[in-house]
């Protein structure tokens, strides 16, 4: 076993609920339904059951498949930061990268990546920590380091971006109609504890520990 495919199978290739439903979210205001999805850094494919119903195929890429990928998915191993997927061109009417693109190398290659699998008019999604929340802003000012990017998260966390980052790079990756959304679910500082909906839903900017870009591939 590769230091990449150990590292991968200690993160056991899942990610919180509140990340998987900010996606549903996402996906359920732009995409009317079947179709292909495309889970580049799938993990176990715990998007899927979030997903299912709104797509006919689901096909996830990941250095290592884990256990428990769904049945009814199609897998493709490969290391992303030493590859292509071996996908055709315009595979997905949705491209997901869901807590991905915090464990690669060169974040602007993995954008086109997403965009090239990307059908004309179809749409990209990344998610990846949210630097500007009150928990990372904090850990930064008393730690010198973004909560999600300290030694406990290295070597699996090594891309730590801000909002206007991602919105550089998808658009230097020619995506159109950029938003950026919120998990709308954040730890309270110093604790175990998570902010009250009330406050995460009237400032997700600062009570999230996540955040999504979604953005569309121009039609031809």
């Amino acid at each position: 076993m590769t230091d990449v495919e150990e590292r991968a199978r200690r993160s056991l290739g899942t990610s919180g609920d509140a990340i998987y439903r900010m996606t549903e979210r996402a996906v359920a205001a732009r995409h009317a339904g079947r179709g292909t999805l495309v889970d580049v850094g799938c993990g176990a494919g715990r998007l899927w059951p979030f997903l299912r119903a709104r797509f006919d195929r689901y096909v996830g890429v990941d250095v290592v498949r884990y256990d428990g990928f769904p049945q009814d998915g199609e897998f493709h191993a490969l290391d992303l930061d030493r590859g292509d997927v071996p996908l055709p061109d315009g595979t997905g009417d949705v491209v997901c990268g869901v807590e991905t693109i915090e464990h690669l190398e060169n974040p602007r290659a993995f954008v086109r990546l997403l965009v090239r699998l990307a059908k004309p008019g179809g749409w990209v999604i990344v998610t990846t920590p949210n630097q500007h929340s009150l928990l990372s802003k904090s850990t930064f000012l008393l730690r010198g380091e973004h909560v999600h990017f300290q030694d406990s998260s290295y070597p699996a966390h090594i891309t730590a971006l801000l909002e206007a980052d991602l919105r550089r790079i998808a658009t230097e990756a020619g995506l159109a109609e950029i938003a950026v959304e919120y998990s709308a679910s954040g730890r309270v500082p110093g604790t175990g504890s998570h902010w009250p909906s009330l406050l995460s839903n009237a400032w997700p900017r600062g009570f999230s520990d996540n955040l999504l870009l979604a953005g569309r591939r121009a039609e031809r």
